[in-house]
């Protein structure tokens, strides 16, 4: 079965180890091992740092724009000391000519909209850079709006004036509007301004964990009847009940496609991950295990066109409409 993931992290711990490519960061995620799962296209963020840490990985923080130049540059060095395994992608059809190439494709997003700094024009350059998917926020507010929060004033707060104007060119440009992290007054706002699919890159489902990242039922829906997906995130304390577990068991995993598949139809699961951006214990920890997912859902009575689309045609037909 091949996979699309929606993001993992997987850039800035090579950034922090030190590394020159993706080959081998000594994470979750290596080129080895998407081959060996079947991975397809594998989202890769630039994750931004809170702008108050000043070191990590016993690394001193460069400023915004170098520190994005630096993950660019550990991405560009992987498609041209593995030209035959892997590319970038920018699009369905780039993603398809690399699979048929016997490539997996690698697409840039930006995690944490805060390097925008409130220009338009920032964003059509990052778009110029190849990102192709904007996280609009971290866990902090930002020139896009604020940040899912366990402050009910905070979780209402919508987009700013910039983010409204800036989600509606990310629309013309050709760039997916991911929701993850964003209040749940932000998601009702690029819902009501997107006049394309939207997606929840790593989120999951609120009614079975309470987390504030998760999402409603009312907004899984909505996000749905846009034609957006969701990508299930394996982090433990995302998965159940308790908000603070250490272990991520894959009949959580598909317990949560499971209650995002009933509310939202089987258009909406896709995969998210959050690779080398979630710790605990893992029992589904790397790309090469992403088989153990596809064989669980297949014993807890999915169908196989069910788990096509949760593993593929999800995220493709989204990536084909928006980029």
């Amino acid at each position: 079965m091949n996979y699309i993931d929606f993001h993992c992290d997987t850039l800035m711990k090579a950034w922090m180890g030190r590394k020159k490519t993706l080959s081998a960061p000594g994470g979750m995620v290596s080129l080895a091992g998407l081959k060996e799962g079947g991975c397809k296209a594998q989202f890769f963020a630039i994750f931004m740092p809170p702008v108050n840490l000043k070191k990590i990985a016993g690394l001193f923080l460069p400023k915004d724009e170098a520190y994005i130049e630096k993950n660019l540059q550990i991405f560009r060095n992987t498609v041209m000391r593995y030209p035959d395994a892997f590319a970038a992608a920018k699009s369905m059809k780039d993603i398809d000519a690399n699979w048929e190439a016997g490539k997996i494709s690698g697409i840039l997003t930006l995690e944490d909209g805060r390097a925008v700094d409130g220009k338009i024009e920032n964003l059509e350059r990052f778009y110029g850079m190849g990102i192709r998917l904007i996280s609009l926020t971290w866990n902090y507010a930002n020139c896009f709006g604020f940040p899912n929060s366990s402050d009910s004033s905070v979780m209402e707060k919508g987009l700013t004036d910039f983010g409204r104007e800036a989600v509606a060119r990310m629309n013309e440009l050709g760039m997916i509007v991911d929701v993850s992290h964003l209040s749940d007054g932000g998601f009702r706002d690029v819902a009501a301004l997107c006049k394309k699919p939207f997606v929840a890159s790593h989120s999951n489902c609120r009614s079975i964990n309470p987390h504030p990242r998760s999402m409603t039922d009312e907004m899984i829906r909505t996000l749905a009847d846009k034609g957006g997906v969701m990508g299930v995130n394996f982090g433990p304390e995302f998965l159940t009940g308790d908000v603070k577990a250490k272990e991520s068991r894959t009949e959580a995993i598909v317990a949560q496609l499971r209650h995002m598949m009933n509310v939202g139809g089987e258009d909406c699961p896709a995969i998210g991950t959050d690779f080398d951006g979630v710790g605990g214990r893992l029992e589904i920890g790397s790309p090469g295990q992403m088989p153990r997912l596809f064989e669980a859902l297949k014993e807890s009575g999915f169908t196989a066109g069910q788990i096509e689309k949760i593993a593929c045609r999800n995220a493709e037909r989204v990536i084909a409409e928006v980029l």
